[in-house]
């Protein structure tokens, strides 16, 4: 499994076998935005343009387009991470929000 990225979005790309063919799905979004291609450069092509007719439909419809993320996380955690957490966030001398979004940032670039 890889990864592109365009305009803030990104997608899951995997290898179709049977087909012969890379197949791309927009993640993030509640709405399905996906498109397939027999080479790379294609597959760049076809994801530009899938993601490009999703805001024209979303311009034409009058709807703003799903974002991938707000920028707001609500986390249920164990108590003792969260006095953890407050802890290192303190020890680094951040806000919780703070070390959390270094920490998040960290986890989901590796």
């Amino acid at each position: 499994m890889s990864s592109m990225s365009y305009k803030g979005y990104a997608a899951r790309i995997d290898y179709d076998a049977r087909d012969d063919i890379f197949v791309g799905r927009v993640l993030g979004v509640r709405d399905i935005i996906s498109f397939h291609a027999s080479s790379v450069s294609a597959l760049h092509e076809a994801f530009r343009l899938a993601l490009e007719d999703y805001l024209s439909d979303c311009a034409e419809r009058g709807v703003a387009p799903e974002k991938p993320a707000s920028g707001k996380v609500m986390l249920r955690i164990r108590p003792e991470v969260h006095a953890a957490a407050t802890i290192a966030a303190q020890k680094a001398g951040k806000s919780l929000n703070q070390w959390a979004d270094e920490v998040f940032e960290q986890a989901a670039l590796v």
